[in-house]
């Protein structure tokens, strides 16, 4: 049987020390650890089990055709590479983790390859660029990012030593201790959530709970959410209540910091999963700082929600617009789907009196999904907040509802 193996993804012609540090650390506590050879350009004396050519190979690049290629080219094709590769070792059940180290070349390459691999596989970076904007290189995965602290070049020193054996260590201890994703005796519930849809979330959680599902919560930031299409789509959800939908508001304009890293809304419809879907958030924009407002949202209503999150509110037009996108992404779903609109507000912000309340903003998303919207779905008006008890019972009981006639027809199927 193979030895357990934590693969160590470098550009080994500027980083040859590291990696053999790392290479022998690994191996030292019991594991392979084979070397992806991610470098481009110098040449080296390092033997790495998959060699830059082999890399590029995978990648739809020959190695010698490298050079032709813009520079971000030759870090997708790099990285593409380098994923195939992980995700055989993956398929073939030796891969416990992965370490990849780099400036923003090799933290690029390690990204891409790690962003192959499920969720739940450990995945650690050791980077220069760690202490910046990481969102790029994380997008949606368990992707850990160490900062190097110190430069990674001329092998490890009294800095870099204790970094990389730490960052090494880190991925061994997961790979012996973690717990992989293992499926349960309970049908699984996603719930997407906002601190403005906070009650109504814990309020619809209680109670799935009680009828016996497990509920996993996931955060609308864009990350969270694409995390759970991904989930969907591998298996791991049975039922969506989608009470937070305001990524989608960045998906159709591009501007919001919580735009999604992959289409959201479309996962549950292509497996067939039971989803209900309330606008919860998509009153408004999420912007960084005040003055990180685009101009052309400026002048709105705005709720200054800390000093790192701005919330602007979103105008008719846009509303019908993203109401249009909504209806033809449930449009196409396979299973059972209801939208709810809780006439009183979609947000804690948007009630009557707060900052974001404008109804007729609102109205315009539900006359646009009433004439978007084909005849097998539901479309269910609440005379009550989002966030309100009868809001959150209409939409639980309609999602088990949903998840008992599912149940009935695969029993009798």
């Amino acid at each position: 049987m193979p030895v357990p193996a934590i693969a160590v993804i470098a550009t080994v012609d500027t980083k040859e020390a590291e990696t053999r540090f790392l290479r022998d650390f690994i191996r030292a506590r019991g594991f392979a650890a084979p070397v992806l050879d991610v470098s481009t350009y110098l040449p080296h004396g390092l033997e790495a089990e998959y060699p830059r050519e082999t890399i590029s190979q995978l990648g739809g690049a020959a190695f010698a055709d490298l050079g032709k290629l813009r520079r971000d080219a030759m870090m997708e094709a790099m990285g593409r590479g380098a994923a195939r590769v992980l995700q055989d070792l993956y398929r073939r059940g030796e891969l416990r983790g992965v370490l990849g180290i780099g400036g923003n070349q090799g933290t690029a390459i390690a990204s891409i390859a790690m962003q192959g691999l499920p969720i739940g596989v450990p995945k650690v970076i050791v980077s220069t660029v760690a202490s910046g904007n990481v969102r790029p290189y994380v997008k949606y995965k368990d992707i850990v990012m160490f900062f190097s602290v110190a430069d990674l070049l001329g092998g490890p020193n009294t800095v870099s030593r204790t970094i990389l054996s730490n960052a090494a260590a880190a991925v061994i201890g997961m790979a012996r201790d973690g717990l992989p994703l293992e499926r349960g005796q309970k049908s699984v519930i996603a719930v997407t959530a906002f601190g403005n849809t906070n009650a109504a979330v814990a309020a619809a959680r209680e109670l799935l709970e009680e009828k016996g599902y497990e509920v996993i919560a996931f955060h609308a930031s864009g990350a969270c959410g694409s995390a759970m299409e991904e989930l969907i789509e591998e298996g791991w959800i049975q039922g969506v209540l989608d009470l937070t939908t305001h990524e989608l508001i960045g998906e159709v304009f591009g501007d919001d910091i919580y735009t999604p890293l992959r289409p959201r809304l479309e996962a549950a419809g292509k497996r067939g999963v039971p989803q209900v879907v309330a606008p919860g958030g998509l009153d408004y924009f999420c912007f960084g700082p005040p003055e990180s407002i685009p101009p052309k949202y400026r002048g709105r209503p705005t709720h200054y929600h800390n000093p790192y999150n701005t919330n602007v509110r979103a105008t008719a037009a846009e509303l019908e617009r993203v109401g249009r996108v909504m209806a033809a992404k449930l449009n196409g779903a396979r299973g059972p789907v209801a939208v709810l609109i809780p006439l009183r507000g979609w947000s804690e912000n948007g009630r009557a009196g707060g900052p974001l309340y404008d109804p007729e903003a609102d109205a315009a998303l539900m006359r646009a999904l009433e004439e978007n919207l084909e005849a097998g779905i539901g479309l269910v008006k609440v005379d009550a907040h989002i966030n309100d008890p009868e809001f959150v019972d209409t939409a639980v009981r309609i999602l088990d509802e949903m998840m008992a006639q599912v149940k009935k027809g695969q029993e009798q199927g």
